[in-house]
């Protein structure tokens, strides 16, 4: 049984930096590419990063490209998105998802993309 279980985020200030993990079990994790996504309040679930199985050729959306960092440790089954200079409108819950990939450097930024997703954790953003 694949699992993905998140953790991090919770109240954090404006400008501050918070550090989300997700750790992942029942899958062999150096075979999947890996994804941030994230939904707000009343909004769609939107691209944030992916990041390849062999942990180059990182994928960030537009709107948060030099404040957020994906990175995997493949020997602890992680991945991690940092989040640096929080702005409220980054208030979402944050989810992690795993996608099983042929090619190495293949970075899924669909959603419908993914087979595999955490149950995802909140960070909310105070001015």
């Amino acid at each position: 049984q694949v699992q993905l279980v998140e953790s991090g985020g919770g109240l954090v200030q404006a400008g501050g930096s918070t550090r989300l993990s997700c750790t992942a079990s029942g899958l062999t994790f150096s075979s999947y590419a890996m994804g941030w996504f994230r939904q707000a309040p009343g909004k769609e679930r939107e691209f944030v990063a992916a990041i390849s199985r062999n942990f180059g050729h990182p994928s960030y959306a537009d709107s948060v490209k030099g404040r957020f960092t994906i990175s995997r440790d493949n020997a602890k089954n992680t991945v991690y998105l940092r989040i640096d200079s929080l702005k409220p409108e980054d208030t979402a819950v944050y989810y992690c998802a795993a996608q099983m990939t042929v090619d190495l450097w293949s970075v899924p930024t669909a959603p419908n993309r993914y087979r595999y997703w955490g149950q995802g954790t909140q960070v909310t953003v105070s001015s």
